[in-house]
């Protein structure tokens, strides 16, 4: 049987990290929170589920993330948002590979709810790899979207069972959000030489709708399926402006 450290970043997390920590129960031997400030009850939350809790100013989320790792005390990491929780399925499943670890790395699917709805179609299955052998790999250090990259030839399977997604509970709080993102993406492209034109303010968004209204059946979803393609697009849409508007400033626009 492997150890398993729950590690999970958080800023003012008050109203999601309780349901998180409470999923985690049974499955974690240790869970590792680093917070980045929080002026909430996030700190006082997790003491309460007796969570090893260490600030840390942040500077990125991969970068925040992978000095969360190196707080890990056991060999297997299992990776969360605060406004993520384990499904019960999902959780006997990681028990069962905690029993007899098979591979160097494990996804699976996330479901999203959306304002209180679940959302089946334009955000699903959305496959993310939570659950690895910490020796093994660890996340890239972009700005924003980061992601486990493990070394050459380690095998991944998929475990059965959703991670949820509790992401915005307001229109008004996903596109404030969205807008952040938008913008630290166009930071991170810039940096990494990408350039944008009008080519790509007029494609890329219809592209994106299509994409998860039509290609991913948002519109089974509803009008949240709507909303998510739409709001979608229009991110797209900041992301190129904003990479514009850096391109000419120049550094000076970063």
């Amino acid at each position: 049987m492997v150890k398993i450290s729950a590690v999970i970043i958080t800023f003012n997390e008050e109203r999601n990290i309780e349901r998180c920590l409470i999923s985690l129960q049974g499955v974690a031997d240790e869970i590792v929170v680093v917070d980045s400030g929080s002026t909430d009850k996030t700190r006082e939350i997790c003491l309460q589920y007796g969570v090893r809790f260490v600030e840390h100013p942040f500077e990125s989320y991969g970068k925040q993330k992978n000095h969360a790792l190196l707080q890990a005390m056991h060999p297997f990491v299992l990776s969360l948002d605060a406004d993520e929780a384990l499904s019960p399925e999902l959780k006997q499943s990681i028990l069962a590979v905690k029993n007899n670890p098979d591979a160097s790395g494990y996804s699976m699917n996330r479901l999203t709810n959306y304002c209180g709805k679940w959302i089946r179609h334009a955000w699903y299955p959305d496959t993310k790899l939570r659950f690895w052998d910490v020796s093994k790999g660890k996340w890239d250090e972009g700005i924003v979207h980061e992601k486990v990259m493990l070394l050459p030839g380690s095998p991944v399977k998929h475990l059965k069972g959703d991670l949820f997604h509790y992401s915005f509970y307001t229109l008004e709080g996903h596109l404030e959000q969205q807008r952040k993102y938008a913008a630290m993406s166009a930071r991170e492209q810039f940096m990494a030489g990408k350039r944008s034109n009008l080519m790509k303010l007029l494609i890329k968004p219809a592209l994106t709708f299509i994409k998860l209204y039509l290609l991913k059946q948002g519109f089974r979803d509803g009008y949240d399926g709507f909303l998510i393609a739409k709001v979608s697009s229009i991110t797209v849409f900041m992301k190129y402006a904003f990479l514009m508007d850096m391109q000419k400033k120049g550094a000076a626009g970063l």
